[in-house]
């Protein structure tokens, strides 16, 4: 379900967001071009795989010089989505980061993984690694010349597929 509101942002609205705020519960919260998006805490099925993949990918990720976070604001004040996980080329710095080199999204339900991509590409995300706990299934785009992404069998700079990945993961029978 979504729930869009046109025009200035009610008082209601605003306190609500404020209140999100105060309370630390904002952490996955976006916004789109001046839209703000308001995103639940991840469900027990994506935390567990979040968790996973932060163990799987860390050596690859050390061997190849990047450094890892968890959600983090990519972009800027105004316009940021917040990845699950990121690879970086160095550590990140302050609260906005303009791009990464790997960023990470985990499928839930109602979410908006795929829409994100156009967004990932503008900022020169050079990976996109998506994990699907409802399909079993993980996928590896590259960022194209075109600035869009074509799904690959290998992450280029983690030098680890996608089948060996999935392979790795023991997915959870539930997820939510």
């Amino acid at each position: 379900m979504k729930t869009v509101v046109l025009g200035p942002r009610p008082a209601e609205l605003q306190s609500l967001i404020e209140r999100r705020h105060k309370l630390g519960i904002d952490l996955f919260d976006e916004v789109w071009e001046g839209s703000y998006h308001v995103a639940p805490a991840p469900n027990a099925a994506h935390a567990y795989i979040d968790d996973v993949l932060a163990v799987l990918l860390h050596p690859y990720a050390k061997a190849a010089g990047l450094v890892g976070t968890g959600p983090f604001n990519l972009g800027r004040p105004e316009d940021y989505r917040v990845p699950d996980r990121g690879f970086h080329r160095g550590r990140p710095q302050g609260t906005w980061v303009p791009t990464a080199a790997i960023v990470v999204e985990i499928v839930s339900p109602d979410d908006e993984t795929y829409e994100k991509f156009a967004f990932y590409a503008d900022h020169e995300v050079a990976e996109i690694i998506v994990a699907d706990p409802a399909a079993h299934m993980l996928a590896i785009w590259r960022r194209t010349p075109g600035a869009g992404y074509e799904e690959a069998p290998v992450s280029a700079l983690l030098e680890v597929t996608a089948a060996d990945l999935t392979t790795a993961i023991a997915w959870p029978d539930e997820t939510g």
